[in-house]
């Protein structure tokens, strides 16, 4: 039967609702930045550029690096946004746009995260990189889903025990990356993490301007966790969500984090953009090898 034009909302030129985009525009192997002025800091070192397609905060190129095809679009911030991206990137690749069915053959998408993010651990230094193995989820995105087989309930389950999980918050949720994409991105360089995603920038992460928290000692919480040796090592607020819908959907994701903060230490880069930067060139590097 085919999926109603309510739920799979298309463009007068047939391009998926949000993105803009047809499946022509995109490559298999996607680079995801949230800011979407970042997309060009990826793509100013392509060797060629194809497309260039913005919408809202959507901004997407694709281009060649090295030989390799590879689209780069920024997301915005926030697991609200991953959801929008990926359901209509897995469109693009997994649906027959025109008779609205889902293909026979299903095609897997490599997308790689490049985003910033604030080490909770004094030992990952602020300009480090750090790929992310598993994350934690603290906003309620994959339980909208039926998604408990790719959920590691065991480790959510003693993080709400270790925080005293306030029980008005959303249950964490804890997924893993794509072993093949982190074993790609790897290096002696680079930290291997656990990273906590969270709904916001501030109260939820912990930041005091003038609203109290309803846990000032949650970060010292998380920092202290530890489960057979897996240790919480940072925060920033879409990596969960890109873990726990690429497993649903069967694609490969892995999330490159330049540190740019350490909250334990109170450190903060002085060149941040640098940082992303150097992550950037590491991270096409690896794409290509």
């Amino acid at each position: 039967m085919p999926i109603k034009a309510s739920e799979l909302i298309l463009n007068p030129d047939g391009s998926v609702y949000h993105l803009n985009l047809r499946p022509e525009h995109i490559s298999n192997t996607i680079i995801t930045v949230g800011d979407p002025d970042r997309v060009e800091h990826v793509t100013k070192h392509f060797d060629s550029i194809e497309v260039k397609i913005r919408k809202r905060e959507f901004h997407t190129q694709t281009g060649r690096y090295k030989g390799k095809r590879i689209s780069v679009i920024s997301t915005g911030i926030g697991t609200d946004n991953i959801d929008i991206v990926f359901n209509e990137l897995d469109a693009l690749v997994n649906i027959d746009l025109d008779k609205r069915v889902l293909k026979k053959e299903l095609t897997s998408l490599d997308i790689i995260r490049i985003g910033t993010s604030g080490s909770i651990q004094k030992e990952i230094p602020i300009d480090s990189f750090l790929a992310s193995k598993y994350a934690v989820g603290f906003d309620s995105l994959l339980h909208f889903y039926k998604s408990s087989h790719v959920q590691h309930e065991a480790i959510s389950k003693a993080i709400s025990e270790h925080t005293n999980w306030f029980k008005s918050k959303s249950e964490p949720y804890v997924v893993k990356s794509s072993d093949a994409l982190f074993n790609k991105m790897n290096s002696s360089i680079v930290y291997s993490g656990f990273t906590a995603t969270n709904v916001g920038f501030y109260g939820p992460q912990g930041r005091v301007l003038r609203l109290p928290v309803q846990d000032a000692a949650l970060n010292d919480k998380l920092a202290s966790f530890n489960y057979n040796g897996l240790t919480i090592t940072n925060l920033e607020m879409e990596t969960a969500g890109i873990y726990g819908l690429a497993a649903l959907l069967n694609h490969n994701a892995i999330s490159m984090n330049a540190i740019i903060a350490n909250r334990a230490t109170g450190e903060f880069s002085e060149n941040p953009k640098k940082s992303v930067n150097n992550l950037i060139i590491y991270t096409l590097d690896k794409l290509v090898l």
